[in-house]
């Protein structure tokens, strides 16, 4: 520890700090554009110059190192002169708009130029003027008022792991621009808004809507995906008008991804549903909410009598509320059917009575990026986890290995050890060679690779992906992975796939047993279905299935905030609030359990689901229906202590393996980052992405001379009953035998199984 003194105060400061680092850990303010806590020091903004004792001239804190009795001044004439200096080069060039800049109120030279500016310029040649360029649906720039701070350049070099933007031009020419031609098309492209000390990048669906000071912001939770990223949501007249970072360092830092950034658009969609409605005589009639209450309750209790309990089913989305699975596994139960679940894309359930608790990370989010090996099996990671494959990127580049099997090959902007891209049908082969080595049986030299990667470390994990989750043969893949992981004394974890993927088993929205899970309630068609958010057509493993059963049923509830394809197949739809209207809780995927509260009044008469089900459970007269608060409910649904309810280890397992897929071709069917739930397939800027482009037939090379068919060419893509009319495309790096068809896609909802066999021909 070295002793330093800052403005006349004694301070310790550890070797290798630097001024600025010991003036922020002291509540010591220093001016500053380039520096942020998470980027590496540029020092090229020179705006937090001071004064250090016996130095020719004023030093930058953020690159300077402190040093054994060094004396720091920050408030001396000398610094403030040589800051109020840099503070009138930035202003040359930069334009009088701040009445129209959307940077208005939250602007860091605003507020810097306030104390360190003078009142006119002595700058009387022309301003530069610098073009705006296209970047995307996202990003606004007006790179003229651009001060060159580069905190965008090294995010995207440094965390989004991808350089899309770069420096070009010297002194007053100098210009912050992308490839030529290029988009960002980072999944974590949204920060940049952040970073941006003036309003060079701005967002682009926020553009011109309100004013920072008009906004009321309130702290929540992201429900997009599994890590629960804290968010602040700014609302005015009960209207979201953006969604920003909210610092936790154990979970998503300072940063959000682009799914989490701008899906609030959905809120505001002309799609959601306002009212109570009723079909009858096949026409939709909206009505109040004791008439849809009293038809739901009076048709419930028509299929337990007349069909018998067994004939009721339930199937909620995992981005629920841990209030809303409960009281729908309540309501079920006290019905007297086991048959709710919330695994809708799960095809392989046959390790359930073998699981000894919840499926969960097995280790803390901050963990990640601290692990030297990895193995991951069967993920889109960017797309699924964007934060999470941030914080894996970050182990890589602190020297940690990470091996990958997967279908797909896509870029994880991090050198990747060893990677086994192999069919879906051949991944079971792949891990067990794994296995096989790890345990001295004669395996593969891939096989060998990656066991020696994984016993090589010490803080080993093993994960398994969303596309794991929804193989066939997830169950082996499950029992194999456990095996690995003990073998190699790594953790073992599952990437969550949704907001409630553990809270839906903590809040028993899962079968019991004799319950019947996901898979069989749409195999085995009900009389009557309870749908809890859920999208059929776009959230279930097989929905051209999953359309056939509910279609076929006498009873459809649906709860939903939104009008879709339930208008088809449902008899009475109850509009719901989504997460911005409700309180409620969401276990993410390392167990943590993160509670919210409304942050705008429920739209139109929609009303919070945990309210709808606790009237539809004293509606049918059901014990233990009488809750007052949304907090009532999670304490009794999350009563005791969560960590021993998380468990990723299965009893032994034994199998009946199901038939693989002979001599056809395979799909490969990922549920893209933008299609993830009801909220983001709705948010207009996010459909607008690259990342989001027009669903396609990706094949490799010799795929497409074995199916007869010409790159770029229109092809009949046939599965499950139905299909659909698709661009075939070139993919070499996909194993031969398969297709890359997007699933939970409206462009492909008429199709079946998501990793089932399919067949293609010429349109």
């Amino acid at each position: 520890m070295l002793n330093i003194e800052i403005d006349g105060k004694p301070f310790t400061a550890e070797q290798g700090s630097t001024i600025m680092d010991v003036a922020e850990a002291a509540g010591i303010y220093i001016p500053r554009f380039c520096y942020h806590k998470k980027l590496s020091v540029a020092a090229n903004c020179r705006m937090c110059l001071v004064q250090v004792e016996k130095a020719p001239k004023p030093m930058p804190a953020c690159a300077t190192p402190v040093i054994e009795g060094m004396k720091v001044m920050t408030r001396s004439e000398a610094a403030i002169k040589a800051q109020k200096a840099v503070m009138e080069f930035l202003l040359i060039n930069h334009p009088l708009d701040c009445p129209i800049c959307d940077q208005g109120g939250e602007c860091e030279l605003q507020d810097l130029a306030v104390g360190y500016g003078t009142g006119a310029s002595r700058y009387a040649e022309e301003k530069r003027v610098v073009l705006n360029k296209y970047i995307g649906p996202l990003i606004n720039t007006d790179m003229t008022r651009c001060i060159h701070c580069t905190r965008c350049v090294r995010f995207g070099q440094e965390i989004a792991g991808i350089m899309e933007m770069g420096q070009i031009g010297r002194g007053e020419h100098s210009e912050i621009t992308t490839f030529v031609e290029r988009s960002i098309n980072s999944e974590l492209s949204g920060n940049a808004i952040d970073l941006c000390p003036v309003g060079a990048l701005t967002s682009k669906p926020f553009r011109y809507s309100a004013r920072a000071w008009e906004l009321t912001s309130r702290p929540s939770v992201s429900p997009h995906d599994g890590l629960g990223s804290n968010i602040t949501v700014q609302t005015r007249n009960s209207r979201v008008f953006r969604v920003l970072p909210r610092d936790n360092e154990e979970i998503n830092e300072c940063w959000l991804s682009d799914k989490d950034r701008f899906a609030y658009e959905g809120l505001n969609s002309a799609d959601r549903l306002q009212h109570p409605m009723i079909k009858r005589d096949g026409e939709w009639q909206e009505c109040d909410w004791s008439q849809a209450l009293e038809f739901v309750a009076s048709g419930l209790k028509r299929a337990r009598d007349e069909q018998g309990e067994e004939q009721i089913g339930a199937l909620a989305t995992p981005h629920a509320t841990v209030e809303e699975l409960y009281l729908l596994q309540k309501l079920v139960r006290g019905i007297g059917s086991g048959n709710v679940d919330s695994r809708l894309r799960q095809s392989d359930f046959r390790a359930d009575a073998a699981m000894q608790g919840a499926p969960w990370l097995g280790m803390s989010v901050a963990e990640l990026d601290r692990l030297d090996r990895v193995l991951i099996v069967g993920s889109t990671l960017r797309a699924d986890h964007p934060l999470l494959a941030h914080r894996l990127r970050q182990a890589v580049k602190r020297g940690g290995a990470l091996s990958l099997i997967n279908p797909v090959d896509d870029d994880l902007l991090c050198a990747v050890a060893h990677k086994a891209i192999v069919a879906p049908g051949a991944m079971v082969e792949a891990l067990d060679q794994v296995r096989r080595a790890l345990a001295g049986e004669s395996a593969d030299a891939l096989g060998q690779a990656i066991a020696t990667s994984l016993k090589g470390g010490e803080r080993t994990a093993v994960f398994l992906g969303n596309l794991t989750q929804h193989h066939p043969r997830y169950a082996e893949l499950h029992a194999l992975a456990q095996q690995i992981a003990e073998l190699a004394g790594a953790k073992f974890g599952f990437l969550g796939e949704a907001a409630n993927s553990v809270g839906a088993w903590l809040a028993g929205a899962v079968p019991a047993e004799g319950g019947m899970n996901a898979a069989q309630m749409l195999d085995q068609p009900r009389k009557a279905y309870v749908l809890l958010g859920v999208e059929a057509e776009l959230d279930a493993y097989n929905p051209a299935q999953a359309l056939a059963a509910l279609r076929s049923a006498d009873l459809v509830v649906a709860l939903s905030a939104y009008k879709h394809k339930a208008l088809d197949y449902a008899h009475v739809l109850l509009p719901i609030a989504p997460f911005t209207e409700t309180s409620g809780t969401f276990v993410n995927t390392e167990g943590r359990a993160q509670s919210f509260n409304a942050v705008a009044k429920p739209l139109g008469e929609t009303r919070p689901a945990w309210k709808v089900l606790r009237v539809l459970g004293n509606l049918m007269d059901l014990a233990g229906f009488d809750y007052d608060s949304a907090e009532q409910v999670r304490a009794e649904a999350l009563a005791g202590d969560i960590a021993v309810r998380l468990d990723n280890r299965l009893k032994a397992f034994s199998s009946n393996a199901p038939a693989e897929v002979a001599g056809g071709l395979q799909r490969i069917g990922e549920v893209p980052s933008y299609q993830a739930d009801a909220i983001v397939r709705r948010a207009a800027a996010l459909q607008h992405t690259a990342a989001a482009g027009a669903s396609a037939a990706w094949m490799s090379g010799a795929t497409l001379d074995r199916a007869g068919v010409a790159e770029g060419a229109d092809v009949v893509v046939s599965q499950g009953g139905g299909s659909v009319t698709l661009k075939a495309k070139r993919d070499d790096t996909l194993p031969a035998g398969c297709v890359r068809v997007a699933a939970g896609h409206p462009a492909t909802a008429a199709l079946g199984g998501m990793l089932d066999e399919i067949t293609v021909g010429r349109a």
